[in-house]
């Protein structure tokens, strides 16, 4: 038997994750951003590869980003619309095989969507400025935030500091 507890926790939990936005196009579509483009001429501004992951949603193969292994000053900024999102001061080995980051440059710099794929919800990030899909961010990273900003390095660009 059902206690008045259990179900409104249920229900409670059911409208919460029925009101998130989804990651993706879906959201994109349903938000307004400085940057915007037709799909036509998102394919032809981005890589085949980039385009999946900014416009999509998709997710880059594991160890397979050169920015993994970038460790010079400077920042990272959106390949879709080169809005600057992470410095490099905030980059770290998270042993995952993305790009990672306890932080990014400031809370305008990027957006959270719920992502609902694979059966489990998620926290999407996207570029405040273009909507492009970057990766997702967990409760697992190191101090001082907690948080890991787990990213497609495809979806990134690199801007080394003056000097470096």
């Amino acid at each position: 038997m059902l206690t008045r507890r259990i179900l409104l926790g249920n229900v409670a939990l059911v409208s919460v994750v029925a009101g998130l936005s989804l990651n993706g196009p879906a959201a994109e579509a349903n938000s307004s951003f400085a940057v915007t483009h037709t799909d036509a001429e998102w394919r032809k501004l981005l890589t085949t590869g980039q385009y999946s992951v900014l416009r999509e949603g998709e997710t880059e193969q594991p160890f397979t980003s050169p920015l993994l292994d970038e460790h010079r000053k400077g920042k990272f900024a959106c390949a879709g619309c080169n809005r600057d999102l992470f410095a490099s001061a905030t980059k770290f080995d998270s042993g995952t095989g993305w790009p990672s980051f306890w932080a990014p440059l400031d809370g305008a710099a990027v957006g959270i969507t719920a992502d609902t794929s694979f059966g489990m919800v998620r926290k999407a990030v996207h570029c405040s400025r273009c909507g492009g899909h970057l990766g997702h961010v967990f409760n697992d990273g190191p101090k001082p935030t907690g948080l890991r900003y787990c990213l497609n390095g495809i979806a990134l660009q690199f801007h080394p500091a003056s000097g470096t």
